[in-house]
């Protein structure tokens, strides 16, 4: 029995920037507006299963991610994190957080301890078409 890899289809989800190597998306998360990853194409699991050329490729993407990130969204904190537990595709994940958030300061994961301020989520939700534009210009740059 084969497993299928979700993110091995590269046409999935909200894509803002694709390479040869990676893709950046938008992730559809209500409770987490700004949430992106960082996928490489190739189905790998680890990161030292890439050339150092292709980490230091990779890892530029994910800095530069996170600066468009904190630049836009203006979060209190960033996580960013390659877990792969569930999914074993080298990916990272960029979720601004703030200390409103349901889950603060534990990780979105958790679980929730709160509602985030309805209003504060509406303004960052509000920030997303400003978000996806830094992000594709940067990555053009």
């Amino acid at each position: 029995m084969s497993i299928v890899c979700e993110l091995c289809d590269a046409s999935a989800g909200d894509i803002l920037v694709s390479t040869d190597q990676l893709r950046v998306i938008l992730v559809d998360e209500a409770s987490y507006p700004g949430f992106c990853r960082v996928i490489w194409n190739a189905h790998v699991k680890e990161m030292t299963d890439l050339s150092e050329a292709d980490r230091t490729v990779f890892m530029q993407a994910v800095w530069k991610l996170e600066a468009t990130i904190r630049s836009v969204m203006q979060p209190h904190k960033m996580n960013v994190a390659s877990l792969g537990n569930m999914v074993p595709h080298l990916h990272w994940h960029l979720i601004p957080r703030y200390t409103d958030d349901a889950h603060f300061p534990n990780p979105i994961w958790a679980v929730a301890h709160g509602n985030a301020d309805q209003a504060a989520l509406d303004a960052r939700r509000n920030l997303l078409p400003q978000l996806r534009q830094t992000i594709i210009s940067n990555f053009a740059s």
